[in-house]
């Protein structure tokens, strides 16, 4: 089963990536973007059996720092 899990960072946690992507884009000339945050995706490919309730384990314990970043969870039948 195909599994991803979209990684964020909290609303008010520092993005200093989401910066410099949006100084990027004014400095090429691209107005009108007020914010920039920047996440990431990971891919899963899992048993078909894995459970949503092993998943966000999964997500705690080593996929995403939930002190300071949010995580989502989207199975191939979501997808």
């Amino acid at each position: 089963m195909k599994v991803r899990i979209h990684v964020s960072l909290k609303p008010g946690v520092l993005d200093p990536q989401g910066r410099a992507v949006h100084h990027a884009l004014e400095g090429l000339g691209f107005t009108g973007v007020e914010d920039v945050r920047v996440g990431r995706l990971i891919e899963l490919d899992v048993a078909d059996g894995t459970s949503e309730a092993q998943l966000e384990e999964m997500c705690r314990k080593l996929l995403a720092n939930t002190v300071i970043e949010n995580f989502r969870v989207e199975t191939a039948e979501a997808a």
